[in-house]
């Protein structure tokens, strides 16, 4: 796992989301939060995307496990 902040597009291609999806569900704090990196960039803390996919996987099997009963 590396560190570090990654960009838009990387975002994407790891959450699957679209850009649309990603800002929707940053404003509404359910995605973290990008970083400013410049007047014109931003970029998000490569972990707590990680961890935000990671949470995404607990949530999907507690619901099919819930689902199965």
């Amino acid at each position: 796992m590396q560190s570090g902040i990654i960009r838009r597009p990387e975002v994407c291609q790891l959450t699957g989301l679209s850009n649309s999806t990603i800002y929707r569900l940053e404003r509404l704090g359910r995605f973290p939060s990008r970083r400013r990196l410049s007047e014109n960039s931003v970029g998000w803390v490569r972990a707590e995307v990680e961890d935000w996919i990671s949470q995404r996987a607990k949530v999907d099997e507690q619901n099919s496990s819930a689902a199965s009963l």
